[in-house]
């Protein structure tokens, strides 16, 4: 049996991908949570924005962490789907509703899931990526910003209550700060009249301001477990706009 088991939702690219080529843990079992096969990691597929198949994920927690005797089990809830990027009430109504689904109400779920499968006499802990996002209001990204708080609120919420209960798993909000990945690259492509911060993003990219996806995630991995009293940790510069 592997000692670690490490699930990572969207581990085919960005972060998610450096998160799970950089895992510190020997003879990790690295498990991809995405739409797409991973080429070098096993994988269980999903749709964020669709419901249905979440029960899949959830259905392997409890599977793999029934009975589980190793010695930590992770979840990383990394995976976002973008294309809402817009004015609110100007982007297509079909994708606004798949993007606050995917992105607000996914994560919650999948969160759930994972503390329900957790058991005693292990190390279990979740992340939840977020973003300065959380905090600052980026016109273009109001579904974004609104799923980071929302994300970044129910981590102090659940961290204080398992503090309560006296079991885990750990819970952290991770904002990784500054990350060159493909999504960014295709943001900045973006009319800043229908996204205002791609300018201002795309200076910051040619100003060398962004970690890489290793870098990244090193930091975070360098960081976990977390202060067992701080539910947001924070990474490198934010890039704001006036």
């Amino acid at each position: 049996m592997n000692q670690t088991i490490v699930w990572i939702s969207g581990a085919t690219e960005g972060i998610g991908l450096g998160l799970a080529r950089n895992v510190p843990y020997p003879n990790a079992r690295i498990i991809n949570l995405s739409r797409r096969q991973h080429p070098d990691y096993e994988t269980v597929r999903f749709d964020l924005a669709q419901p249905e198949t979440w029960r899949t994920v959830a259905d392997h927690f409890r599977k793999e962490l029934s009975g589980f005797k190793g010695r930590r089990a992770i979840f990383i809830h990394n995976a976002y789907m973008g294309a809402a990027q817009g004015f609110v009430g100007e982007v297509d109504a079909e994708i606004y509703l798949r993007s606050v689904t995917a992105n607000v109400t996914a994560p919650l779920i999948l969160g759930d899931a994972f503390v329900r499968a957790c058991g005693p006499g292990y190390e279990s802990g979740l992340v939840m990526m977020t973003s300065a996002a959380a905090r600052v209001p980026w016109e273009g990204d109001a579904v974004y910003c609104a799923a980071k708080a929302a994300a970044e609120h129910w981590v102090r919420v659940v961290r204080r209550e398992r503090k309560r209960r006296g079991t885990g798993p750990w819970v952290v909000a991770v904002r990784p700060g500054f990350v060159d990945t493909p999504a960014v690259h295709a943001s900045i492509k973006m009319d800043p009249k229908q996204w205002p911060l791609g300018p201002f993003v795309k200076k910051a990219l040619e100003e060398g301001k962004a970690f890489d996806i290793d870098t990244a995630a090193r930091n975070i991995w360098n960081a976990l477990p977390p202060d067992p009293e701080k539910s947001v940790m924070l990474f490198g510069e934010m890039v704001t706009y006036e």
